[in-house]
């Protein structure tokens, strides 16, 4: 059986700088994607990457707002990174994750709640090596941000 080389290029592009720049052309890809497919396949999972969708009410607000990610597997969990991109500052559904306890995930069109907690101290370097050992990307995200420290959440299935 022939492995989807997808993946590993994925990860080796991703560590190029100019990348950063086509993150609207990718965002909407996503948006397309999952229109396209009624949310069961994002760009990540053409590419064969883990993808997942979180909504989440917005902290201020209560409308639920809905992302697509990127997620590194850990067990049965998942772990998000806030990398935005690498920008300095830290992405939206960040800080309503972080105001949350529960939200829902849609994976490869199953949704499920989650519990979310965020990473924090020894946990959250744990979760950080383990992060960049499954996307480098995030080493290079995190000097073009400033070296800001992302969030890192985990998400569980209730």
């Amino acid at each position: 059986m022939v492995s989807n080389p997808l993946p590993a290029l994925a990860r080796r592009i991703a560590q190029k700088r100019w990348v950063m720049r086509t993150a609207p052309i990718v965002l909407w890809l996503e948006r397309f994607v999952r229109w396209v497919s009624r949310g069961r396949h994002g760009v990540l999972d053409l590419a064969g990457l883990p993808s997942i969708e979180i909504t989440v009410a917005g902290r201020k607000t209560g409308i639920p707002r809905t992302t697509s990610l990127l997620y590194v597997p850990r067990g049965n969990d998942f772990l998000l990174v806030g990398s935005n991109w690498g920008s300095p500052k830290h992405p939206m559904w960040s800080a309503n994750l972080r105001a949350a306890s529960t939200a829902t995930a849609r994976l490869k069109g199953e949704a499920f709640e989650v519990s979310v907690t965020e990473v924090t101290g020894v946990d959250r370097k744990r979760a950080w090596d383990l992060a960049v050992e499954f996307w480098p990307g995030y080493e290079m995200e995190y000097e073009l941000s400033g070296s800001r420290t992302f969030r890192i959440f985990e998400l569980r299935r209730s």
